[in-house]
């Protein structure tokens, strides 16, 4: 008979066709489902009229017009291919009776009768298929003057299956004997299957430490001798197990309905209604809520002694694939339940732990990947050092072996005795494929069940791989995507399931298994859902993570804000007055609790909010540290790298948070307490190295590098920005309104008692601690940009200096020639613009104020690379003279001490900023002007009260002892910048600045002699302070 030729191969062949049909018959029905895919022609306007008619017609061929284009046939004939079904080779009538004892030939004969089963029933599901079919045929008769040769079969087919359990009930009927002889043959493995979880539990299923001395002996199954019971059992059982099936990827088929709907038209099947009825009442969702509890602590045993002991993945193989194959089943049957079952209790079918159970199956998984070559060399051994021993005893013992029998026995025990781990072989399916064997395995059931065994043994050998996806594939959950994202949502709301959240991004490494040869344009819609829900689930673990860091900082922050000196003060009171012995009031204020005391218990039973973060952060990191990587076609994911990206966004915004800047109020917080909290929170990070292995000192690089920039690289506004603003546009905005003064002996700027009182206190801002502590925030960068943006201030002031000087230039030509005539220099005064003082005041306050930036920026760079600082320094304080002069020309000597820049010295910066394209000699002149015009303007500062001088403060409150720096520091800029003579213009200065000042004090007439002597001891003061500026400076520069 030829049809019992070479079944196996026909069982494969058929069973990977049908599987391929299935996958092409599911897009067509999900592609005909949704609007968006939907074929244009099934939604064409024009063509609704004819699709109604040939679906109406259907089968039936009927041509009204010839107006079908080539183009469209092609389009439908893509469709149509895939509803040409050859019924007769996918499923093949099969008379020979099985050997039940074969397990693969009994399988895959199974497995055919429900690919064939699910495929017509999923087929008749598709509404458009005669519209589909009748249209192709259609196009196809008006382009080639006949019908489709495959037409007439395959539309009398659609039109049979309409229903198609009625159809089926009588195709199969010439099957009844080798279907049941199959079916029967699981009534030993299905009712062990679907046992309840006490009678697992009591059987110690899948423990390998309940028998401690049998740990070590090879698991073996014995469940090929069997006793026939009734069919009706089993049937009963399936009804009981669940409510629907799956017929291919989310598509179900309910089957309590479904055998009610078709019993109660069948004669004498009446009563089997009722047991219908009463399988669907058993049938709830206890018993498998039950078995996956089991699960959780069976597979959790499993992989600990497995992780410990590797070596036990041989002998006890089997139990991991039973594992996996039963941890499989109750998953896939909660998935499949909770998503189409409508009245439904929440305990049974909303499983909050499963994120546990496929933890452990992936931890099993990557036992058996991990440790591949271990099970195979023992198998190996195995299978040449007693499965060919016993398998040459049987076939020696046979009373009857046929030659050609006996030769293939012989051929096993010889490539099983010389196998190694690059060999494998398929004895069983070897044997099945010959036509007409006389050897029956029926009848030597020993022998049948021996050969099942290798059958499992070599699988171990070269098909572990494969072993994996039939065991313990769930890339059923790229077609249940919304409770996918639900139970991962679930896991991470549970802090105790949060470690095992990892599982979900594993999962997606499944779904790829899941495509097919035959359907090759799903495999970049399902490698898309595959990057899009790992990437997904990865950035959510990550933020849930970022966010559990974020409040520890937050509270850690907090704890470090009580340590801050400002909040010392209330407990220096308390102290004060208890020492003092001073009586409270009643309701005095109470005790302040000290820091530290929030570490103080009594019982380690108390859990803070601090504790319940850094569980649930451990418990979370755990599950992000599981894997270093994750491949995903051929997609490589990091979960680390996702937490790292995260800190570094979640750390660039907190800090500029913590600055709590206010551009209306223009608050901001002090650099000390910034810098407070930015340790706390950088301590913090620290910690998290702890939990996961991420280079946490590349995320303070990245950020803290970004913070000294202007703009992050996100184009944001950073620290640096937000301080420069404010010192430039707050504070020293508010020197120049004569409510905030320079006080040198305190080095600090300082609030002046005004009307309007300022919303902060400048010296709590301006002090060398807070310019240390916002060097140690912004860096040398950062203070460099600080630097430049004051300098451009600076530069600003001199452009307007120059427009200044060019609108006098004619006066002050005069009076520079003039200055020994008192008269005529008193007349042109008197013509000259005001205001030159007052931005030359402003000059000196900006210099002040960036020479205590960089004397604070030298202190704290001293302390960080102290060797690097005095290496500098000894270069500036040691090149030769004739070289420096050389390199000054360059510009390159500015630039190399711009980190320990003098406080009087030549600052480079500045000689770029004051430089313009004009002529030297015009430059010049306008510089030498400038020095006359600020040298006649200084009498004026006589007539203001604010100049009186002050011991205490050592200056003056309008700032204006910030003069000596602005001219020193504009003068030597100008005069380098033409390489003209330094000392021969500052001498012209004090000429000019002089005389007119004697002039003032002795020519004007004053009623009060007590303001001719204030005058008199104001003149000689200020020539002496600029006389001992000048002096130093003279001494220090070389000109």
């Amino acid at each position: 008979n030829s049809l019992s030729q070479k079944l196996a191969e026909k069982f494969t062949i058929l069973n990977d066709r049908g599987i391929g049909m299935l996958t092409r018959i599911y897009n067509i029905k999900k592609a005909c489902g949704d609007p968006k895919a939907k074929p244009s022609y099934l939604i064409d306007k024009n063509l609704e009229s004819a699709v109604k008619f040939i679906v109406r017609k259907f089968p039936a061929v009927e041509t009204r017009n010839n107006n079908v284009s080539l183009s469209f046939a092609c389009i439908l004939h893509i469709y149509y291919i895939l509803f040409n079904l050859d019924v007769d080779s996918i499923f093949v009538p099969i008379s020979l009776f099985l050997q039940t004892v074969n397990f693969d030939l009994t399988k895959n004969y199974l497995d055919l009768v429900v690919t064939y089963t699910n495929l017509m029933m999923l087929l008749s599901r598709i509404e458009e298929r005669k519209a589909i079919i009748g249209l192709y045929n259609y196009a196809h008769e008006m382009t080639h003057g006949s019908s489709d040769r495959e037409y007439p079969r395959l539309g009398q087919m659609i039109v049979d299956y309409e229903n198609p359990l009625k159809k089926m009930m009588e195709e199969f009927v010439p099957h009844g004997k080798s279907l049941s002889d199959a079916l029967l043959s699981l009534q030993m493995v299905y009712p062990r299957r679907n046992l309840s979880a006490d009678q697992w539990r009591n059987a110690q299923l899948l423990s390998l430490i309940s028998a401690p001395s049998t740990m070590l002996n090879p698991a073996q199954s014995d469940t090929v001798r069997t006793q026939y019971i009734a069919a009706l059992s089993l049937w009963k059982l399936a009804l009981q197990s669940s409510t629907c099936l799956c017929l291919f990827r989310d598509e179900v088929f309910h089957i309590h309905k479904a055998a009610e709907d078709l019993f109660i038209n069948i004669r004498g099947y009446n009563k089997r209604v009722n047991d219908i009825k009463e399988c669907k009442e058993q049938a709830l969702g206890l018993m498998h809520r039950e078995r996956r509890k089991f699960l959780r602590s069976a597979l959790k045993e499993l992989a600990t002694v497995l992780s410990d002991q590797p070596g036990l993945l041989g002998p006890k193989a089997l139990f991991v694939f039973m594992a996996l194959s039963f941890a499989r089943d109750e998953i896939i049957w909660l998935l499949r339940h909770a998503d189409n079952i409508q009245k439904k209790s929440t305990d049974d079918f909303i499983d909050k732990h499963i994120a546990e159970l496929i933890f452990y199956m992936e931890e099993l998984r990557a036992h058996v990947r991990k440790y591949g070559p271990v099970m195979q060399r023992y198998y190996v051994q195995y299978l040449s050092g007693f499965d060919a021993v016993v398998l040459n005893e049987l076939v020696q013992n046979l009373s009857v072996c046929p030659e050609d029998e006996s030769i293939i026995m012989s051929s096993f025990v010889n490539t099983m005795t010389s196998l190694s781990v690059k060999q494998g072989i398929q004895p069983n399916t070897a044997y099945t494929s010959v036509s007409k064997a006389s050897l029956g395995i029926a009848d030597h059931r020993e022998l049948g069940k021996m050969m099942n065994t290798i059958i499992f043994h070599t699988k171990m050998v070269d098909s572990l791989v494969e072993m994996l996806v039939e065991t313990s594939d769930l890339s059923i959950f790229c077609f249940y995507s919304r409770a996918f994202e639900k139970m991962f949502q679930q896991c991470l709301e549970l802090p105790s399931q949060s470690r095992h959240s990892i599982s979900f991004p594993l999962l997606c490494t499944h779904f790829m298994s899941c495509t097919h040869e035959l359907c090759p344009e799903e495999r970049h819609h399902i490698g898309d859902r595959s990057l899009s829900l790992c990437n997904m689930f990865l950035d959510e673990m990550a933020k849930q993570a970022r966010n559990l860091i974020t409040d520890i900082c937050t509270e850690q922050c907090t704890l470090s804000d009580q340590l801050l000196p400002k909040h010392c003060a209330k407990t220096i009171s308390q102290a004060v007055n208890k020492k003092s012995k001073k009586q409270m009031g009643k309701k005095g204020e109470p005790e302040r609790e000290k820091p530290g005391v929030e570490s103080m218990r009594k019982n380690r039973l108390l859990v803070t909010n601090l504790d319940k973060l850094h569980t649930a952060l451990s418990e979370l990191c755990f599950s992000i540290n599981y894997v270093p990587n994750m491949v995903i076609w051929e997609h490589t994911f990091t979960p680390r790298e996702y937490l790292t990206s995260h800190l570094e966004i979640r750390f660039t915004k907190s800090i500029v948070g913590m600055t709590m800047y206010n551009q209306a109020t223009q608050e901001i917080a002090k650099p000390s307490e910034l810098l407070t909290s930015v340790r706390a929170y950088m301590t913090v990070l620290q910690s998290i190295e702890n939990y996961v292995q991420i280079d946490i000192t590349r995320v303070f690089n990245n950020v803290l590098l970004q913070q000294t920039q202007h703009l992050d690289s996100h184009g944001e506004p950073t620290i640096t920005s937000l301080y420069t603003n404010w010192y430039l546009e707050t504070l020293l905005r508010q020197v120049s309104n004569g409510h905030i003064a320079y006080f040198p002996a305190m080095k600090a700027f300082v609030n002046l008692p005004t009307e309007n009182e300022l919303t902060f206190n400048a010296e709590e801002y301006s002090d060398i601690s807070e310019m240390r502590s916002l060097s140690e925030l912004l860096g040398p960068y950062g203070m460099k940009f600080l630097s430049e943006s004051l300098m451009w201030h600076i530069s600003s002031q001199v452009a307007e200096l120059k427009k200044l000087v060019v609108d006098n230039v004619e006066i002050l030509t005069q009076m520079r020639t003039s200055f020994d005539k008192p008269e005529h220099m008193a007349s042109l005064f008197k013509k000259l613009s005001c205001g030159v003082l007052k931005r030359m005041t402003i000059i000196g306050v900006i210099l002040s104020f960036r020479s205590l930036a960089q004397e604070a920026l030298r202190d704290v760079l001293s302390c960080h690379i102290p060797f690097l600082v005095s290496s500098v320094e000894d270069f500036k304080d040691h090149i030769p003279r004739e070289t420096d002069m050389k390199v000054r020309d360059t510009g390159l000597h500015f630039w190399i001490i711009s980190i320990i820049d003098p406080p009087d010295g030549v600052n480079g910066h500045l000689l770029s900023l004051v430089t313009e394209n004009i002529s030297p000699e015009e430059e010049y002149k306008i510089a030498c002007l400038l020095m006359v015009f600020v040298a006649v303007s200084m009498p004026t500062l006589a007539s203001n009260v604010m100049s009186q001088y002050s011991p205490a403060i050592q200056g003056h409150c309008n700032n204006i002892h910030c003069l000596a720096k602005a001219i020193n520091q504009i003068a030597a800029a100008l005069f380098t910048i033409h390489k003209g003579s330094i000392e021969d213009r500052l001498k012209e200065f004090l000429a000019v600045r002089f005389i007119v000042i004697v002039h003032l004090v002795y020519t004007t007439h004053l009623s009060s002699p007590f303001l001719i002597i204030y005058y008199k001891q104001l003149s000689s003061f200020i020539c002496f302070i600029f006389i001992l500026y000048l002096g130093f400076y003279l001494g220090r520069i070389h000109v």
